[in-house]
This record gives C-alpha cells, structure tokens and sequence, in this order.
C-alpha cells in the first residue's frame, strides 16, 4: 500500500535524523522510544474493534479519526501535511494527488450512480410485479373462498391483501423518491459535491428501498419472488 509504506518511510526518516550524529547512540535510541510510545499509546488496542463501544472510546476518548465513507476519507490525501510528505519522498506530485483524489471521488460516485440505477429498475421491473401478481393470486383466492362458503373470515388473505398493497404502494413511492434524487445528483458537475451527496442522500435512499423490499419478500410466496431468497443463499449449497 503505497501510504501506509510512505508513512513508514516517513516514520524512519524522521527517527534517523533525531539519531544521526547523536552522542549516545543507545540512551537516545531508548529516549526516543519512550517518547514515541507516549506520544502515540493512544492507537494501540487489543479489544474487539468491531465493538460500538470501541468506536465511541476511540473517537471520544482517545481523539482518534473515524472515517466512514470514501468521502469522509478522501479529503486526507490531499490535505496539507500528507500532500508535504508524499511529495517530499517524491512519491506524488501535487497535481497527481489532486488528479488521484477526483478520480477516486468521481469512481466511488458512478458506481454508487450504478447501483442504484439498478435498484430502481429491480424494483419496477422485477419486485413490484412479483409483490402484485401475489397479491392478485390472494385475491382470486380470497373471492373463490367466499364464494364457495358465504361468510367466511378469510383472514389471512385479507390482511396479507392488505399489508402487501400498503407495500406495493410504499416501494412504488420510495422507488420514485430514489429516481428523483438520482437525477439531481446526475446534474452536479464538482466531484466533491457529488460524493457527498452520494453519502448524504443517494445511499439513505438505497436504504429506505431496501427495507421495504425486505419487508415484502418475507411474505410474498416463493414462486413469485423473481430473487433467490436469503434461505435460497444460506442453505442451498450442496
């Protein structure tokens, strides 16, 4: 990894001209690893890192960067000491770094761009059809019983009727909120801001579709579901 081996070559530069033409060698070898411990004890961790609990420590306690997402993180390459120390060791020049960092940002927001382009037309094409040719095999089945035995309850026909045309309704909303947020984003022209807003609004929307598709799959009949179902994934290997 051409940063984590800039850092360390950083690191090593930085502890040889502290020890170059020192006195004693070994006091000031042991002085300056004293220092470096104490300086930066604060990034050693042993525990669970995928505890929440570590995150809260790591970023409230010890002061320590969490960066989420590419546009969280991004900014970092081409911030003043990290563009000095790349080109520095002639790694980088200025102007590469910021070629890199657009190129990286525009990237990360096409293929998002991508993804959710294909979520929407999942859900047109393939999701919403399948939660309604259910809901009309309910119905047909809901009018056929009611018309064989006069008063029956029908309960579960009735009620999975209706949550899965609140469903339906709900997808077909969400979907369209989707579509209409990825046309904004498609007009920003500045790399930056189009990241963002692929952090900011793109995804949570990708989300929001998600959940209500979930919700829908687990009780739309298997034979109409167009996707392998979760049980399809976890256990269908032989």
């Amino acid at each position: 990894n051409i940063m984590l081996n800039a850092a360390v070559a950083e690191s090593l530069k930085i502890y040889a001209d502290r020890l170059e033409n020192v006195d004693d060698f070994e006091t000031a070898l042991h002085d300056m690893i004293k220092k470096t411990i104490k300086d930066h004890k604060r990034i050693i961790f042993n525990g669970n890192g995928y505890d929440d609990a570590w995150i809260k420590e790591a970023t409230e306690e010890r002061g320590l960067l969490n960066l989420r997402t590419t546009p969280d993180a991004m900014p970092a390459m081409i911030a003043d000491k990290n563009v000095k120390m790349l080109t520095a060791h002639k790694i980088f020049s200025p102007a590469e770094l910021h070629s890199r960092y657009e190129i990286l940002l525009e990237n990360y927001s096409k293929t998002v761009n991508i993804e959710a382009l294909t979520m929407v037309d999942m859900a047109r094409k393939e999701i919403l059809p399948a939660v309604e040719g259910y809901t009309k095999s309910l119905a047909e089945t809901l009018a056929a019983k009611k018309a064989a035995v006069a008063g029956l309850p029908c309960k579960y026909e009735t009620a999975t009727i209706t949550k899965l045309s609140e469903l339906s309704d709900e997808i077909a909303d969400v979907t369209a909120d989707l579509d209409s947020e990825i046309a904004k984003f498609q007009a920003i022209e500045d790399v930056t801001e189009a990241a963002n807003d692929i952090r900011d609004v793109i995804l949570g929307k990708m989300d929001a579709l998600r959940a209500v598709c979930d919700e829908a799959e687990t009780i739309t009949a298997k034979e109409f579901w167009p996707f392998p179902t979760y049980s399809d994934l976890l256990f269908s290997v032989k």
